[in-house]
């Protein structure tokens, strides 16, 4: 069964920070582009950062500079570190594994999504 967990949501003060992981069974990452999405009370979701299998990431203007991807292959994992949070990252953060398939499909996988509230 193709999963992607995530963890390390929770509530957290202003200014302080969180490690988010999203471990994957069923795939073996290191094909997919991967990736940390968000999704606040009635806004659309959007992207905060991905990094592709050779390592390149893209950051939403947001969170440059606060938030860092990483990824282990090895591990089949990816994190978010996230730092110096502000009330507005305040969201549903969701993994998501991406990859064109040979005929030109795309091959999304997503998982469940862990609540990330920033508030004192």
């Amino acid at each position: 069964q193709v999963q992607l967990v995530e963890s390390g949501g929770g509530l957290v003060q202003p200014g302080g920070s969180l490690r988010l992981s999203c471990t994957a069974s069923g795939i073996a990452i290191g094909i997919y582009r991967m990736g940390w999405y968000r999704q606040a009370p009635g806004k659309q979701r959007e992207l905060v950062a991905r990094i592709t299998s050779g390592s390149t990431t893209v950051y939403a203007d947001s969170v440059k500079g606060r938030f860092t991807i990483s990824r282990d292959n090895a591990k089949n994992a990816v994190s978010l570190q996230m730092d110096s949070l502000k009330p507005e990252d305040t969201a549903v953060y969701s993994c998501n594994a991406h990859k064109t398939t040979a005929r030109g499909r795309d091959d999304d996988v997503w998982g469940q999504g862990t609540q990330v509230t920033v508030s004192s």
